[in-house]
């Protein structure tokens, strides 16, 4: 009897339960059979129906395709790991690589860091340092020195001092002042005020070079005399400007202790007289500047004694190169003939009002040969003719002032655009000059650099057109007080190349 097997699938809830009942054709029997869930749980088969298959035939189907669903699932795990595998390696490969750019980057900070420490301006030399800190001003090495030690050795060194000029008040004893100075290596001293003796300063500095005691009006003949009681060979600068009690007895002291002494300043010392000047002429002979502006008592006679026209009595002052004696008003054309025979290298001389000169001693003044500058500001009786004197005479001048000497007219500028070609500076302020005299040392003087004419009231435009177009070289003009000049003319001298500032009187203007 041939039989034949259907092949279903049941639900889950009958799948363990489940009893298939195949009733052959002429027969009554009935054979239970198991659910066989390991072999019909296919999803491919779950339509098929085969009609005398055998048994084993049909397990060898099931057990390829579970083989196959086996490789499969195998395969899926095996491409899954290989997958892991590689995200695992790119994982890897990015946390080294990210640690090889920490590294470097670290390395490279490492260096950098090394570099900075290096060249960090903590890392510099002293002698560097101390270069640095002396361009400086008094109260910038002051705070340098206050920001580390080793900025502080570096600020204290005598180099970074140098040239520095101390100013103080002496009101009471201070030795540890003292000591910083010259710890400091400062040999320059100014005192502002004076309470204390005036012998501190001169033990307490001894290597000290310039003394400034102007305005100290309580300096007396008896306080100089008890600073200097002993020789002071390092002090070649010395102003006594406006000491008014001084008289030649501290002159003397000077002449006696600081024979050393190179500028003697002594403006407005009102009481030295012609026995001062021997003094000077006989004690200090390596003078080169002294200034005596407004001291009314010396004569031709005191200006005889610095020339060292008696050497038996005092040598003289040869070496002086400048000489100051404005306001001097007891002098007269003799001085300026005692300074052509003594003081063969003076280069520069203030004679401003000084009342007394006239144009015969300009003739004196043009026979020394290292004269370069000659002041003769409101010397009411120099004219043309002594004008004429300086140019005729071979003299070198680069500076000359004329300003209120209201007898120089474009006749005087004739002659120093004729002779006087090396001047650079000209001061005309209130002459009684005119557009003539401007155009003649405007177009002969090339070297003119600056240019005084304020209160000219007769100069006018064209006078100033032709400074603009050929005073290539001119820095400076003063032009205050000029009424009859235009906004055309300053225009034109605005576009001079060299041209930095113009006086107009209420203020300077700055062109560049």
């Amino acid at each position: 009897m041939e039989d034949r097997f259907i092949y279903t699938e049941l639900p889950v809830a009958a799948m363990t339960t489940a009893m298939t009942t195949i009733r052959t054709s002429k027969s009554d029997y009935h054979r239970p059979q198991p659910y066989h869930l390991h072999r019909l749980h296919q999803p491919h088969l779950q339509h098929v129906q085969r009609v005398h298959s055998p048994q084993p035939q049909l397990g060898l189907e099931l057990r390829e395709l579970r083989l196959d669903a086996y490789h499969h699932h195998a395969l899926q795990q095996q491409h899954s790991l290989h997958i892991q595998q590689l995200l695992q390696q790119q994982h890897h490969h990015h946390q080294a690589h990210h640690q090889l750019l920490r590294q470097q980057a670290q390395a490279q900070q490492q260096v950098e860091e090394e570099a900075d420490e290096q060249t960090h301006v903590t890392c510099l030399y002293p002698e560097i340092l101390a270069l640095i800190f002396s361009y400086l001003d008094v109260a910038g090495k002051g705070r340098a020195a206050q920001v580390c030690t080793s900025w502080r050795d570096a600020a204290y060194q005598k180099s970074v001092w140098r040239g520095v000029e101390a100013k103080m008040h002496l009101r009471r004893t201070n030795p540890s002042l003292f000591q910083s100075l010259e710890c400091r290596g400062i040999r320059k001293v100014q005192v502002l005020s004076l309470k204390k003796s005036l012998r501190d300063v001169v033990i307490g500095v001894p290597a000290l070079t310039s003394l400034n005691l102007s305005g100290i009006y309580n300096v007396t003949d008896q306080g100089l005399s008890h600073a200097f009681v002993t020789d002071l060979p390092s002090l070649t600068e010395l102003n006594l400007s406006l000491c008014k009690q001084l008289t030649d007895t501290a002159v003397g002291r000077i002449a006696q202790h600081v024979k050393n002494l190179e500028v003697l300043r002594l403006e407005g010392c009102s009481n030295i007289t012609n026995t001062g000047l021997l003094l000077v002429a006989w004690g200090l002979k390596r003078l080169r500047r002294l200034d005596l502006r407004s001291c009314w008592l010396i004569s031709d006679q005191g200006i005889g004694h610095l020339s060292g026209l008696n050497p038996e009595t005092a040598e003289g002052n040869l070496e002086l190169e400048y000489l100051g004696l404005q306001d001097c008003q007891r002098l007269s054309d003799d001085a300026l003939r005692h300074m052509a025979q003594g003081m063969k290298k003076l280069r520069s001389v203030n004679l401003s009002f000084c009342v007394g000169i006239c144009d015969a001693g300009l003739r004196h003044l043009a026979r020394m040969p290292q004269l370069e500058a000659v002041n003769l500001r409101a010397c009411d009786n120099i004219t043309d003719v002594g004008v004429s004197y300086l140019a005729e005479g071979g003299a070198k001048l680069h500076q000359l002032d004329v300003s209120f000497c209201d007898k120089i007219t474009d006749a005087a500028l004739q002659h120093i655009s004729q002779a006087l070609y090396g001047l650079r500076s000209l001061s005309l302020s209130a002459c009684p000059v005119t557009d003539e005299g401007i155009k003649r040392i405007a177009r002969e003087l090339a070297d003119l650099d600056t240019l005084n004419i304020g209160q000219c009231r007769h100069v006018t435009d064209a006078g100033l057109q032709t400074v603009a177009e050929t005073c290539s070289n001119l820095k400076y003009i003063d032009l205050y007080g000029c009424t009859g000049i235009s906004r055309g003319a300053m225009e034109s001298l605005m576009k001079m190349p060299n041209l930095a500032t113009i006086n107009l009187g209420l203020g300077h203007v700055a062109v560049r």
